[in-house]
């Protein structure tokens, strides 16, 4: 009798959590990413790293994704892939002429925040517009981080 395999998907969420303190998040989509062969196995195993992740914009006016690490698979054969070449990201002209007009901005960019894959199967990465966040801004955000940390271990007491 042949073993069945389980249903039940596991969920992959890679998070980029060095984005959140480095910059401010101005806008974010949800982009599909173009990937060949072995790269959505190695993907559904967590093996990726988005922390250098950034975006460009080619000529042609398609969004690339540099940077990002998914590594390859350790079944992979022959034919497996490169592990940092650039991947093309997929979203609507609307979102395209969007972020092409907010990026010629002075301090914009365009970093990848979340790796996922959805319902369906598809691998999706979560993609802001972002501006870097200067010293005191951080200094704010840990200050406010350990105000609600303080008041929320008041709460439980």
């Amino acid at each position: 009798m042949a073993k069945q395999k389980d249903d039940t998907p596991k969920r992959v969420n890679i998070l980029n959590r060095r984005a959140s303190h480095e910059y401010a998040f101005l806008v974010k989509y949800d982009a599909g990413i173009m990937l060949q062969g072995t790269e959505i196995k190695s993907i559904r195993e967590g093996s990726v790293q988005i922390q250098d992740g950034f975006c460009t914009f080619h000529p042609d006016g398609s969004l690339w994704v540099h940077n990002l690490t998914i590594a390859k698979y350790t079944e992979g054969t022959y034919n497996n892939h490169e592990p940092t070449r650039p991947r093309k990201l997929l979203l609507n002209k609307r979102e395209l002429k969007q972020l092409a007009n907010k990026n010629q901005e002075q301090g914009l960019t365009i970093i990848p925040i979340r790796m996922f894959v959805n319902d369906r199967g598809f691998a999706k990465l979560e993609i802001a517009l972002a501006k870097g966040k200067k010293l005191f801004d951080k200094r704010d955000d840990l200050k406010a981080k350990d105000q609600k940390r303080e008041m929320d271990r008041a709460r439980d007491y």
